[in-house]
């Protein structure tokens, strides 16, 4: 359960190297982060992927295989052992810390045997629109996991459970084929016509057998790890009808929350409230619009800080946003590059950490650094995790009245002692603003 003035961070980088070992040092270090305030961690795939052992996790190969099975050319992930992860959660919860895993199910990569079969070719800039006649493809379409012998799941996928894939083995061609009496769901985002596809074997969630085991994937998961949330991958990609029923039978079936906050990457908040209304607000959202305008605060000095939460999902629907800076998808050389600049990385944590709206979500990144690419962490961000925890409470007045400098107080709780605090970011010269503390700390000095 969320708790107040509760901080999730999100527990890993792109680049980071972990040595196999990242469970292990969680657990060592959940006691600190538990001191500073944070209250969940965001965690990685940690089931085994195309690249085992190095193996980021959003190249998904066997749901299954948290590190137990020799596949992929290793028994470990990139993160650890089955046993250590389990180990890791358990530690996190002993300090009160809650767990989201981190929920991959749009696609399957690196398949066990190839399978030839009828598909048509797509266009890459419409999905809907077709650009070859029907063709013989070979592609890689059965997993049968053999380094798992069917332990927990004697479920073997083949061609029939997915829609689509974007390579043929047998011309050697990328090209996204869709195959023979297959249809994109309707339930996803118009991006490129139809946004179903998205990489690898795309999962077809109008199979009720891939339904089914899906089902019974998540209530394996929950048993086996006792995670306490999700965090769900791509979900523009995946007909929302789906999720909307996957969580709420976990929910049913276990009688907990699970807070579950999905990845809609778009600018556009429209597109976030009308997945949050598809889903019946059983999914929170992560605000990327929120995350562009600081992006653009950072990069434009004469940014109008006044106008940084607007079309926001914070904003707009502050209950389902999911506040964050960065992550490993907008970090220098990923996907989706967007980086805040390091100047107003402070001003922008201090935008989701010290406001009452929104569930904050910190990047391992901006915390501990990115030596891949020579970041240093984020200055004085502990400071700012800190002051959330003991000072960000109480009723809240806004000044967002200038282009240039902008402002809030929080007057503080009688429950929290010495809480209130004042914060004021310019982006220009030198500024000053008034502004109302209430009359609790009347005579207060605040530094």
């Amino acid at each position: 359960m969320k708790q107040i003035n509760g901080i999730m961070m999100q527990y890993f980088e792109w680049y980071m190297e972990c040595n196999q070992n990242l469970w292990n040092d969680i657990s060592k270090n959940a006691e600190k982060l538990a001191n500073i305030g944070i209250t969940a961690l965001w965690l990685p795939p940690a089931y085994k992927g195309l690249g085992g052992k190095d193996e980021v996790g959003y190249a998904v190969y066997d749901v299954y295989d948290l590190g137990e099975f020799n596949q992929k050319g290793s028994i470990k992930t990139k993160y650890g052992s089955k046993e250590e992860y389990i180990n890791c959660i358990r530690t996190l919860k002993q300090n009160g810390i809650e767990t989201y895993a981190d929920i991959v199910l749009n696609h399957k990569m690196g398949a066990d045997m190839l399978q030839t079969i009828p598909a048509t070719k797509v266009d890459w800039g419409n999905h809907n629109e077709l650009v070859s006649n029907q063709e013989t493809v070979k592609v890689a379409t059965k997993f049968t996991f053999p380094g798992r012998k069917h332990k927990y799941s004697d479920f073997e996928w083949n061609w029939t459970h997915f829609d689509g894939i974007d390579y043929d083995e047998k011309s050697k061609e990328h090209a996204i084929f869709k195959f023979k009496d297959k249809a994109w769901s309707d339930a996803v985002d118009e991006e490129y016509g139809n946004y179903d596809y998205l990489m690898g074997a795309d999962l077809d969630f109008e199979n009720p057998e891939v339904v089914e085991e899906c089902n019974k994937w998540g209530s394996w998961y929950l048993e086996t790890t006792k995670v306490d949330g999700f965090r769900l991958d791509a979900v523009k990609h995946i007909d929302s009808k789906f999720y909307k029923d996957w969580i709420q039978n976990l929910r049913d079936k276990t009688k907990n929350e699970l807070f579950t906050v999905g990845e809609y990457w778009s600018g556009d908040v429209s597109k976030l409230h009308k997945y949050i209304e598809e889903t019946e607000e059983k999914i929170s959202l992560f605000d990327v619009p929120l995350h562009y305008n600081l992006e653009s605060a950072s990069k434009d000095e004469n940014y109008d800080l006044s106008k940084i939460l607007e079309g926001t999902l914070v904003k707009e629907n502050p209950a389902k946003a999911v506040t964050f800076v960065d992550n490993h998808d907008t970090q220098p050389d990923q996907s989706l590059q967007s980086f805040v600049e390091g100047w107003f990385k402070q001003a922008a944590y201090s935008i989701i950490l010290l406001r009452c709206d929104g569930y904050p979500c910190i990047f391992y990144g901006d915390f501990y650094g990115i030596p891949h690419n020579k970041i240093e962490p984020t200055r004085e961000l502990e400071t700012i995790i800190k002051l959330r925890k003991d000072k960000a409470y109480g009723e809240q007045h806004d000044y967002f009245d200038s282009p240039n400098c902008i402002g809030w107080t929080r007057e503080g709780e009688e429950s929290h002692l010495k809480s209130g605090l004042a914060v004021i970011i310019s982006n220009k010269e030198d500024s000053e603003k008034r502004m109302y503390i209430g009359t609790r700390i009347s005579g207060r000095k605040i530094s």
